[in-house]
């Protein structure tokens, strides 16, 4: 092979490793996993409503094996909870650095990660029967490779003994799942074009080196 193939063939397994690993195969959940999930969902939120456990079975029986987006909106509170490993000093940013401390590793393994990020330059500009709801500090989009593996992260007991720090810095949230999505700075995409460029600049080079 010449280095010209030896290159580009390197460049299409680096693509096809992040591909592989950015991007879910496993299909819808199964019935197994939902009642499994079910489960330890309710082990893990004995105060959970019946109406709750429904929308997240719910969620789980209308999966589409493909990633989505939960859209978050958070109000923090000036100053955060005082619970157990909360110290006065902390910020609610502090406490809720706590409780990301186990999601991000969890999140970033799964090629879960934010797609937007940013703090409320207004209160609500459009509110429509539902008051109270005017303050926000702040919101962000999460990609989720699959409700699998949000799932996953969820149960994980680990996950538990943190949620604590969530409810402490935040005076109430929002969250909803969009599916599908869409945007135009999807990794896959930016990724192909960036190698494409790299392999046909280094092509350009060699070839014009032989002249």
């Amino acid at each position: 092979m010449t280095r010209i193939s030896w290159m580009w063939l390197v460049l299409a397994v680096i693509y096809a490793v992040f591909f592989s690993w950015y991007t879910s195969f496993r299909g819808p959940l199964t019935t197994e996993e939902i009642d499994y999930y079910m489960e330890q969902i309710a082990k893990g939120n004995p105060e959970a409503s019946p109406e709750r456990l429904s929308r997240t079975r719910r969620f789980m029986e209308e999966d589409t094996g493909d990633d989505f987006v939960m859209l978050n909106v958070i109000d923090m509170y000036e100053t955060p909870l005082q619970v157990e490993g909360v110290s006065p000093q902390d910020s609610s940013d502090d406490v809720l650095d706590k409780y990301m401390a186990y999601m991000y590793p969890a999140l970033f393994s799964r090629a879960c990660h934010p797609v937007l990020f940013g703090n409320a330059a207004a209160d609500a500009m459009d509110l429509m029967n539902a008051p109270g709801m005017e303050n926000w500090t702040r919101g962000a989009g999460m990609r989720y490779r699959s409700r699998r593996d949000m799932f996953e992260i969820a149960t994980n007991p680990a996950f538990s003994g943190s949620h604590e720090f969530k409810i402490a810095a935040m005076e109430k949230t929002i969250a909803y799942p969009l599916d599908p999505w869409f945007h135009l700075g999807d990794p896959r995409i930016l990724l192909i074009l960036f190698l494409s460029l790299i392999g046909s600049l280094a092509s350009w080079r060699i070839t014009s080196s032989k002249i």
